[in-house]
């Protein structure tokens, strides 16, 4: 496996991306978004596990360098970055990743606030094939609605962000607007797949939905 960094312009400066590649190129590809803390070791190790399961892995940074030290510094900064910047630079990391590695199919995932972001790119931009976006906060209607693309969404029933009432809100919705998407439930706190955080982290569950999010990429990626 190799592992590279690409440039890529937005519409607020200029930022980068983790790229690792399979041993073997093809054009099928998934887009890491980072959670709060930043494009940290943890976002690159799993982009490094994507790519050992044969798929380009491009995890964009969307703090532009810059990494939180603590929970509080990583709220500061996630509420200092808005909607607009981080869809764009999503969108622009997905041109860029094409442009590059010739991706034709290109799914998304993302934890925390990552899954937030993959969610809602899945619903609004074109770019996307297939979501799975990890325990993130769910859109309101208006933009769940255009979710078009088959999707997975993985929670855990002790989160208490991303909460019961949330993921029923999500599933409601789904049925009501006949979405392709399936809601993935464990019996675990938030951030359970961050196995750098032993305070939460569920090797159990981990180890299921990663299994499944492969799968799902794999048949929705052809």
């Amino acid at each position: 496996m190799n592992t590279e960094t690409i440039s890529f312009a937005t519409g607020n400066g200029n930022t980068s991306a983790f790229v690792a590649l399979p041993d073997k190129p093809n054009d099928k590809g998934v887009l890491v978004v980072q959670e709060w803390w930043g494009l940290n070791p943890h976002i690159k190790d799993i982009a490094e596990r994507y790519a050992s399961e044969g798929l380009t892995a491009v995890a964009p940074d969307l703090y532009r360098g810059k990494l939180a030290k603590d929970p509080e510094e990583a709220g500061q900064m996630m509420k200092g970055l808005s909607l607009g910047d981080g869809l764009d630079t999503i969108q622009n990391a997905a041109v860029a990743a094409r442009d590059k590695y010739h991706i034709s199919k290109l799914g998304i995932t993302g934890f925390c606030m990552g899954g937030t972001y993959a969610l809602r790119a899945a619903c609004v931009l074109d770019d996307f094939s297939a979501a799975a976006p990890f325990y993130g906060d769910v859109p309101d209607d208006e933009i769940l609605k255009k979710l078009s693309v088959p999707a997975i969404f993985i929670s855990g029933t002790k989160d208490a962000w991303i909460n019961r009432e949330k993921v029923a809100g999500l599933e409601q919705a789904a049925k009501r607007f006949q979405l392709p998407l399936e809601s993935l439930k464990y019996s675990a706190d938030h951030a359970f797949f961050n196995d750098t955080r032993p305070e939460v982290f569920d090797a159990e569950a981990a180890k299921d939905a990663w299994f499944r999010v492969i799968k799902f990429f794999s048949e929705n990626l052809k």
